[in-house]
């Protein structure tokens, strides 16, 4: 064997004329590329990571800010505030020309969204609701150009015919984690038992997306896989 291909042949696994890139090299590799958050970003992160709250990962980070800046929406939904990094990073990504609406269930993490918010000088640009989606989506009569969903996975199907409702011709509907690390290409039977009824409903949720004709849909398995959607 030449050395090139000896070299080649460590570092993918071939299946035929496939090459199956590693995943984790890449990303470390392009995570080392690309240009850093804001400094208060990076903070807020570290934070997290500390006290153990998810955030969106680093690659759905730049993907999220490259969309946005080609997408330039000025009203903004996510169902999911969490401790507030992403409303941030959208806000940020946009030079604060955007208006956000976010939503939060989990009582304790909203008041560190809030002071993020402070922190970030974006309390005026971002307004956070209090509560159940489900039911705040209900009240809610604005039509969104970009809408960005990271809760609770199971419920996405659940949240999808308000997110219709809210939406328009041209807005962009962004839902994250969708490939349950890979669990999702999996047999409803060989999914842990806990995980079956999330299962379930990604699954429903990601076919209604697909076969849904007034709506352009494509997977990407960016960070635990996104679901980009477009309204025709």
């Amino acid at each position: 064997m030449e050395r090139d291909e000896e070299t080649s042949y460590h570092h993918a696994n071939y299946y035929g004329n496939i090459i199956m890139i590693d995943n984790d090299r890449l990303s470390i590799y392009l995570n080392s590329i690309e240009k850093p958050a804001s400094e208060l970003l990076d903070t807020i992160e570290k934070e997290a990571l500390e006290s153990y709250v998810p955030i969106i990962r680093k690659d759905m980070q730049y993907f999220m800010r490259t969309l946005l800046r080609m997408n330039m929406p000025e009203h903004i939904l996510e169902v999911g505030c969490g401790i507030g990094f992403s409303a941030i990073l959208m806000a940020q990504a946009l030079d604060g020309k955007c208006d956000i609406t976010t939503i939060e269930n989990y009582a304790p993490r909203i008041p560190i969204a809030r002071d993020n918010f402070k922190r970030a000088g974006l309390d005026n640009k971002i307004t956070l609701i209090e509560g159940d989606a489900c039911d705040v989506l209900d009240t809610l009569d604005e039509k969104y150009d970009f809408v960005f969903m990271d809760a609770a996975k199971g419920q996405y199907i659940n949240f999808w015919p308000q997110i219709k409702r809210l939406t328009k011709k041209g807005s962009v509907i962004v839902t994250d984690n969708v490939l349950q690390d890979g669990d999702i290409l999996e047999s409803h039977f060989i999914v842990e038992r806990r995980n079956r009824t999330i299962h379930k409903r990604i699954r429903e949720y990601l076919y209604e997306l697909c076969q849904d004709d007034a709506y352009d849909t494509t997977i990407l398995s960016v960070g635990d896989g996104v679901a980009l959607t477009v309204v025709r």
